[in-house]
């Protein structure tokens, strides 16, 4: 049989790495910003724009996307083309792909600083940008699937499995959390509504972590690391389990993140044994790279290439393992809500994905641009500062975390809460945060040499646009041998067993959420927002609160003491769309502030926080009081409520910007009274208010409320 000539396509590895390292100092640079406001809140700039609450998802969705995404295109069109033994199925959709994930990514960083969030964790883009990366992603799927299929290689490596899984699952996960209901161009509402929307939420968010930041670097480990090492993989048995026991477990996962919410007790439990499984195969696949440097540990010492690469794999483990112990429910009571848990997230997005991208952009461009890298000993600098900026960022936050948890949780002898000021346990860990800070501007620094190298690398080199390579065709023929080894060679069969194994777990868990209504049983005192509070609710997820405070009282006495009222009950939900349950707490939690504090205290402390609480970190909202709400948007939301199942009467619609302005007379009256000044009614900061006096107080003075959820579960 005769060779066939052809080429590899570099030129689009290229784009996509040329952007990975922009988007990588890009994201790395917003990440510290935010860092130092939460020591030194005079850097959210007094700016609607660049306030904590904004650039944290701006930070998050440039490094997951942005950073890691394009890393992840990159090392998956140079190392697809090269095991399968062919150019990418279309040039063309190749470039699609390219120009099309860069746009979302500049609509990203236009938006969420205005404040156009869905305030959903790694989702927060809005509807129209939902469906372009839904479009693109689809883009990136055919061309996958077309190149898989005009193979010249019969068998598909375990890294293209890994590849499969990842479009697969996303395009899943995707579709489902961002189904909502379109109020305008750039604002919409859930489809889902509190714990069903929660569930929906973090079986997302915790398998966007799995199927995103993991399962596409195992596939790019899987080929660099054996590539870099000049080594076979360890073991093609363990890459069969690796594979087939962690994408039918990760999916089962995500109920991990709401232990002790008000998520049924039964996706918990099923959410915290499945974790706790996925210690095997994680770690499973940690070993099998490991295992691959066996006779190769000398030239660790020496290539900075294998040191990215082994602490990349290390920290993958570390994280794989802390992750499952995090689930159990008594760690857990101890580590949610802190920074313990940002700790554990970045110890796997700077050194899992961090370490690896670099390590394979060390390996990778050199060979396109035909030379050496630039630099050896930069190389190693690099290395080398960054682990101390993951040990200065990751180190202080375990600290940190530890205390908040222990202060949250500590009594008198009286029996009272030690420290019942919720700021007192902020500002002991103030030294935490800015160590922290210096770890993210080493790690940065190492970003910026790396940058200096690669590029003087691709100087002194000339690019190879398109790589000369032969192959012989792929032979038709009916395989035979051990049953995966056939399966390999059938990638649509592969493609739909794979499938079928990532949604049998959410299936399980969702169908039992949304079909059986005991799981979230009604409460008769809880009232749909009136307009005004709607409004208010929607500022404060445009201001990204979210992000600092929670609002979940979970059912320890600490916390019911702490935020005087019960602890939070699934009823109370089922008109938030979306839910606002939170993940950690910077501020207080917020469920019972409503008729805490009168209205004059938020009026004062959204204008200057320090005035209310002084040594407060939180910024202060100038702009709340100069914006006005726009009255006549709220028909179109009470429309859209509407249709989501929200009780308002039949043609409410038509007299609900009465209902609001109304309302915030009222509130304008009042703030005249306690502070002598005339709020116009208009004001955002009036709808503000009007919301976080509404919060708990559905439940709160009815002690029937919660006697009877209990009554309706049966205990």
């Amino acid at each position: 049989m005769a060779l066939e000539q052809f080429q590899y396509d570099n030129k689009i590895v290229k784009y996509f790495s040329l952007a990975t390292v922009v988007f990588g100092l890009v994201g790395m640079l917003v990440g510290l910003t935010a860092a130092i406001q939460l020591f030194y809140p005079i850097f959210n700039f007094d700016l609607p724009y660049t306030t904590f609450g904004r650039i944290r998802p701006l930070h998050t969705n440039a490094i997951i996307f942005a950073f890691v995404g394009n890393a992840m295109f990159a090392g998956i069109y140079y190392s697809m083309q090269r095991l399968l033994k062919t150019r990418m199925f279309s040039d063309l959709l190749s470039y699609i792909h390219f120009w099309g994930w860069q746009l979302i990514i500049v609509a990203a960083a236009i938006t969420l600083p205005l404040g156009f969030t869905t305030s959903k964790e790694y989702a927060e883009l809005e509807w129209p940008i939902d469906i372009a990366i839904t479009l693109i992603w689809v883009v990136f799927g055919i061309n996958m699937i077309g190149t898989i299929l005009k193979r010249r290689e019969r068998h598909m490596y375990v890294a293209i499995w890994f590849y499969i899984a990842t479009f697969v699952t996303v395009a899943v996960l995707h579709v489902v959390n961002s189904f909502a209901i379109p109020v305008s161009f750039m604002k919409s509402y859930s489809m889902f509504a509190g714990v069903q929307d929660a569930l929906v939420q973090w079986w997302y968010g915790h398998n966007a972590v799995a199927f995103f930041l993991t399962t596409p670097f195992l596939g790019l480990m899987y080929y660099y690391l054996p590539k870099a090492a000049n080594r076979p993989v360890y073991s093609y048995k363990l890459s069969i389990i690796h594979f087939w026991s962690l994408i039918f477990i990760y999916i089962w996962a995500g109920p991990h993140h709401l232990l002790y919410t008000s998520l049924p007790d039964w996706a918990q439990s099923l959410g915290m044994v499945f974790s706790v499984m996925l210690i095997a195969p994680s770690w499973g696949g940690m070993l099998n790279g490991l295992f691959t440097l066996r006779g190769a540990w000398d030239r660790v010492r020496e290539d900075p290439v294998l040191k990215f690469m082994v602490v990349a794999v290390t920290a993958y483990g570390m994280v794989t393992l802390e992750g499952p112990l995090l689930s159990i429910k008594s760690i857990n009571a101890v580590a949610h809500f802190t920074d313990w848990i940002i700790a554990h997230v970045h110890v796997g997005g700077l050194g899992w994905n961090g370490f690896l991208t670099f390590g394979m952009l060390y390996w990778m461009i050199p060979r396109m641009w035909s030379t050496k890298l630039y630099s050896v000993k930069l190389a190693n600098f690099h290395f080398w500062i960054g682990i101390l900026g993951i040990i200065f960022y990751a180190l202080p936050l375990y600290v940190a975390g530890l205390t908040q948890s222990l202060m949250w949780q500590e009594f008198n002898e009286n029996g009272q809460l030690q420290y019942a000021n919720f700021l007192e346990t902020v500002i002991q860990i103030v030294p935490m945060y800015m160590l922290r800070a210096l770890g993210g501007a080493l790690y940065l620094t190492g970003a910026i040499v790396m940058t200096y190298n690669l590029s003087k690398t691709m100087k002194q080199g000339s690019f190879i646009a398109n790589e000369d390579a032969e192959a012989y065709a792929l032979e038709k023929k009916q395989v035979s041998g051990k049953w995966h080894y056939v399966l390999e060679s059938k990638p649509i069969l592969f493609t739909i067993l794979t499938t079928v194994a990532i949604l049998i777990g959410g299936v399980f868990e969702m169908v039992p959420a949304f079909l059986i209504k005991s799981n979230v049983p009604t409460i008769s005192s809880v009232k749909p927002y009136t307009p005004l509070e709607l409004e208010g609710r929607d500022i404060y997820i445009r201001e990204g609160c979210v992000s600092c405070h929670t609002q979940m009282v979970r059912p320890f006495r600490n916390e019911t003491l702490r935020y005087q009222g019960e602890y939070s009950k699934a009823g109370e939900f089922v008109y938030d769309h979306p839910f606002l349950w939170g993940s950690k707490r910077t501020g207080p939690d917020l469920h019972r502030v409503g008729s805490k504090y009168l209205d004059s205290w938020h009026y004062q402390h959204m204008l200057d926080p320090t005035s209310m609480s002084p040594g407060s970190l939180m910024p202060s909202y100038p702009w709340l009081f100069e914006q006005a709400v726009d009255a006549a948007s709220v028909r179109s939301k009470i429309v859209a409520m509407q249709k989501l199942g929200v009780p308002y009467q039949q043609g409410y619609e038509t007299i609900a910007a009465q209902d609001l302005l109304a309302q915030a007379q009222q509130i304008s009256e009042r703030l005249n009274q306690e502070l002598n000044i005339d709020v116009v009614p208009e004001m955002e900061i009036v709808a503000l208010i009007a919301y976080l006096q509404r919060l708990g107080v559905d439940i709160k003075g009815n002690p029937t409320a919660s006697l009877n959820e209990l009554t309706r579960k049966g205990e």
